[in-house]
This record gives structure tokens, C-alpha cells and sequence, in this order.
């Protein structure tokens, strides 16, 4: 009978960040590896298992059928390990942390993050608020969240900022909304961070323009967009695969926008600083 071998946590470790990234370059960045180490950890899981666990193509890296079975497997395994690993140092956190976060920066940037967390840390619950910078910015203020991540022109100290972004122009592929005139725009709620800057830079170049699909929530911005009924502005990382940045030279140029991560200015519970830990460590590794 075949001796049965021991899996090497890296190993799976490289392997889940491929997968959730679906690029060697952007999960060396979140394993803190170089591509080429990425690459080799997944030729020896492979050799491992006696399988291909990728189609690559170029850079690109889609799951196949074995890799696709591999993947919920190697997360318990590695949530397994860090479970331990957190109980025998004999940090076991508990409680909860109230988290604000803008709607455009929750979906994209968050769930890899905030899933390292929970597996790490299963006894603290962390409720998610999102809504605009500026309301997030009075609920920290109140007391009513524990931390929160804001979309600011002004980067915040090296302790509170993460990245700088740049604030572009998003519309369906394929679509004509960005000729029409006068320019449809979805602003969201007037609230948004974005939305005077965005009109700024249309009166500046003498676009007309009007504002539809004036909302809080993403959902009907999205809808929108998709039906080719407006554009919008959006941070470049967090325009989803379904659309895409317009290069029109028509459209005015856009500011940066920088995200920091900011804490009440009173007492911080334990809960609460490990998890911003773990934000400031997770946009370094990812985005950085």
C-alpha cells in the first residue's frame, strides 16, 4: 500500500490565493511570495496530488474540475491550521465588531479579508455596516461602529491609510451611453464621496449632463449601467469584471481618492484592533 503523505499548509496556502485571484502575480502579492515561488508551490501540490489543479493561460489561472474539488477542502484545511496555531499561543479574542465600510469597496476588496479573520478568530462576530464615507464618518464619531474604511481625498497617517486609487469612468462593454448627450451619469446617493467631484469635472469640460439612478444601494446603480443607460464613476479596483473603464478622451479626467481605514478616538477594544490588523495586512499584501 501506498504510504500516505503529509500536505504542506503552503502549499495549499499558494494554491487558495491562485484561486481566489485567478492570477500568479496578484496571489504572490497576498502570499508575500514571488511568482516563481507561487508557481513552484502549485507544480509541487500538483506533483502531489498527481493532477492538474489549473488551466493556465498566459498569466491567468481558471480552476479545473480536480482543482475546483481541492478548494473548499484546502480552506478548512488551512483555517484548521490557523485555528490551532491561534489556540495554542493563547489568543482567542471574542465579541463584536461593528465594521463600516462604502458600499463600491465592500463586495471587492473585503470577503478574502474578512474570511482570513473568521477563520482565525470564529469567536469574534463582526456585523458589517456600509454607507456612505461621510455617514460612517458621523457613526464613528457616535460611537456606533468600532472602525470603518472611508473613500477620502486626504491620505490618512501611515497608521490609518491603505491605497490610492484613481476615480474613473465606468459603463457596460460594448455600450454608446458615454456619446450620448446629454451625458446620463448614476451619482448615487448625494452623500457619495465621489459625486461632487465627478460633477466638477463635467462643468469644467462643458458636458451636459444629468443625474438618474440616485440611490444609496449599488444594486440599481449596477442595473444602470448594464443596460447601458448611464455611466458612473468608480474607483479603478473596484469596477467589476462585468463592466469596464471608459477610455473615452471626451470624458473629464478624474481625481484620486485614497482608502483609510480610521478608528474612534476613544478606547479601541482587542477584537477590534486585530481585525484592523488584519485590514492593513490584507491591503499591503493585495493591493499595495
Amino acid at each position: 500500500m501506498t504510504p500516505l503523505r503529509d500536505i504542506d499548509i503552503s502549499l495549499l496556502r499558494a494554491f487558495v490565493a491562485v484561486a481566489e485571484t485567478g492570477r500568479m502575480t496578484t496571489a504572490a502579492k497576498v502570499v508575500n511570495l514571488t511568482q516563481s515561488a507561487v508557481s513552484q508551490k502549485i507544480r509541487r501540490l500538483e506533483e502531489l496530488f498527481g493532477t492538474d489543479l489549473f488551466d493556465r493561460r498566459a498569466d491567468a489561472a481558471r480552476l479545473t474540475r480536480d482543482g475546483d474539488r481541492l478548494l473548499s477542502r484546502a480552506q478548512r484545511l488551512i483555517a484548521l491550521n490557523d485555528d490551532v496555531m491561534s489556540e495554542m499561543r493563547g489568543t482567542d479574542f471574542t465579541g463584536e465588531v461593528r465594521l463600516g465600510v462604502p458600499h463600491d469597496v465592500v463586495g471587492i476588496m473585503l470577503p478574502a479579508i474578512l474570511r482570513r479573520f473568521r477563520q482565525e478568530h470564529p469567536n469574534v462576530l463582526v456585523t458589517l455596516v456600509s454607507d456612505a464615507t461621510t455617514t460612517l464618518r458621523n457613526m464613528l464619531r457616535e460611537r456606533q461602529l468600532d472602525l470603518a474604511l472611508m473613500t477620502e481625498q486626504a491620505a490618512g497617517d501611515p497608521s490609518q491609510f491603505l491605497i490610492t486609487d484613481q476615480l474613473v469612468w465606468v459603463g457596460v462593454k460594448g455600450g454608446d451611453a458615454h456619446l450620448r448627450r446629454p451625458l446620463s451619469v448614476a451619482l448615487g446617493q448625494e452623500s457619495c464621496s465621489f459625486r461632487p467631484h465627478a460633477v466638477a469635472a463635467l462643468d469644467q469640460a462643458g458636458i451636459p449632463w444629468r443625474a438618474i439612478c440616485q440611490v444609496g444601494s449599488l444594486e440599481p446603480v449596477f442595473a444602470t449601467l448594464e443596460a447601458d443607460m448611464a455611466v458612473a464613476p468608480f474607483l479603478a479596483r473596484t469596477v467589476p469584471e462585468r463592466l469596464t473603464v471608459l477610455k473615452d478622451p471626451a470624458l473629464p479626467e478624474l481625481p484620486h481618492f485614497n482608502i483609510n481605514l480610521r478608528l474612534p478616538p476613544a478606547t479601541v477594544t482587542p477584537a477590534a484592533q486585530e481585525l484592523a490588523r488584519h485590514i492593513r495586512e490584507g491591503f499591503i499584501q493585495r493591493y499595495r
